[in-house]
């Protein structure tokens, strides 16, 4: 089925390649300059790489260990003189030691949190594409755009749709940009193996018998909205500044269904060395998230730019966080650029936020999973870039623009690292 369905998209993209050469040679008999001249064509790929002994999954003790390969492919073609569509279409495939102990009793001969077990929830694909229209107006001041998303995975199903209106002011020094999305989603929810119906195994050890007050969530949609401001201003020859402010709501099932819980006021049983859970996490239905923030960007001379940014997160579980990024563009030489990077980030813990077994089968809202505890993180990166505008490289009809490697290393004060390694690149139609 998958490699049915990997065909078919692989079609699709070769009928919008085609159209995109086709647009991209279409002789322009109008003086008026387009939007955008001529088609382009992203190609990106990344890998990810985490590892850490704090799973969701396993009730916040145990392996975190996750790999991530996502490509994708973005293209944009001018319509006509004012319209741009463009069309994201992209596969993530991933591999993870923690997920598949959703199920850690179907590989292995002693069970335990730390290892992987062969369970079907060890490795998933999520699939999504995202078509995006754009207009300019004749004095090209004002923009708008209207977007839609669908994705799918083993669990989890997504539509969205939204749109952005941009005005120009001031000779195009200022500007000023509203946005919104909604989001509809749809859990396919899967539990841990001991809490489906029916199970039993002979291994559990314990006190008296395994018997969890657990029950089965009644809905199964999540819904968010999102409505976005930023202003942008051209402060002088050399600083340019920017303000945004989001405000997100959400609603439905924000827990994830599949991650444990364990109570420090009951019985604990096992399998091996791995301990039956209590229930599962239980969050609220409802979150109001607020995030805050800003751009300066300095020009210091021709070789070098400095790119600033900070935002203040907000939301009513609790959660207080800063993010501070710096960024600094050394232009090496005509085509190429490095990218030296540094990112910091704390944040406090949610109201609803329990280390093993320290919640009490009483609370009415309850989770261990570490992305929702107090943690600082640090993340180092470093790129390279090379930009040709004469684009006098060729592949097919399509002149080689940029050509962008980033590499990402990121720690966290609970012990989880990562790393990330990105490669686009970009073609323009002649």
């Amino acid at each position: 089925m998958f490699h049915n369905n990997l065909t078919k998209k692989s079609t699709i993209l070769i009928f919008f390649l085609c159209l995109a050469m086709g647009w991209s040679q279409q002789d322009n008999t109008s003086y008026k300059r387009r939007v955008l001249e001529a088609s382009e064509v992203d190609l990106l790929f990344s890998y990810y790489n985490q590892d850490g002994n704090h799973a969701a999954v396993t009730g916040g003790e145990g392996t975190e260990d996750l790999t991530d390969a996502t490509s994708s492919i973005v293209l944009r073609m001018p319509l006509n003189e004012d319209d741009v569509l463009t069309v994201d279409v992209g596969l993530s495939a991933y591999t993870s030691a923690s997920s598949s102990n959703v199920n850690p009793l179907d590989g292995g001969l002693n069970v335990t949190p730390f290892d992987a077990s062969s369970g079907e929830s060890r490795k998933d694909i999520l699939a999504y594409v995202k078509p995006t229209y754009q207009h300019s107006s004749e004095d090209r001041n004002t923009i708008w755009s209207a977007n839609a998303y669908v994705s799918s995975e083993y669990d989890y199903f997504s539509i969205g749709f939204g749109g952005n209106y941009t005005r120009l002011f001031n000779e195009k020094n200022t500007e000023l940009s509203l946005g919104g999305t909604v989001f509809l989603d749809k859990w396919n929810a899967i539990y841990p193996i001991e809490l489906r119906p029916g199970f039993f195994d002979d291994r559990i050890t314990g006190n008296g018998a395994y018997m969890p007050n657990f029950t089965e969530f009644d809905k199964e949609n999540r819904n968010s909205y999102s409505l976005s401001l930023s202003f942008s201003q051209i402060l002088g020859k050399r600083v340019q500044g920017a303000l945004f402010v989001d405000l997100v709501s959400q609603n439905g099932l924000l827990s994830t269904p599949f991650q444990r819980v364990y109570f420090g006021d009951t019985e604990d049983f096992f399998i091996d060395d791995f301990q039956l859970a209590d229930d599962v996490e239980h969050l609220p239905d409802s979150r109001l998230k607020v995030p805050f923030g800003g751009r300066l960007n300095y020009y210091v001379n021709d070789f070098l730019v400095l790119r600033s940014y900070y935002r203040l997160y907000w939301d009513d579980w609790g959660i207080t966080s800063h993010t501070a990024n710096l960024e600094l563009p050394f232009k090496l030489t005509d085509k190429f650029t490095l990218y030296p990077a540094y990112r910091y980030y704390t944040q406090t813990a949610a109201d609803y936020f329990y280390p093993k077994e320290a919640a009490l089968s009483t609370s009415e809202f309850y989770t261990s999973d570490y992305d929702l505890s107090k943690y600082d993180a640090h993340q180092y990166g470093l790129g390279v870039q090379y930009k040709d505008i004469f684009t006098s490289a060729k592949v097919l009809n399509f002149g080689l623009k940029t050509i962008d490697l980033r590499f990402s290393q990121y720690d966290r004060s609970d012990g989880l690292n990562a790393f990330i390694l990105t490669l686009g690149t970009t073609f323009v139609g002649n």
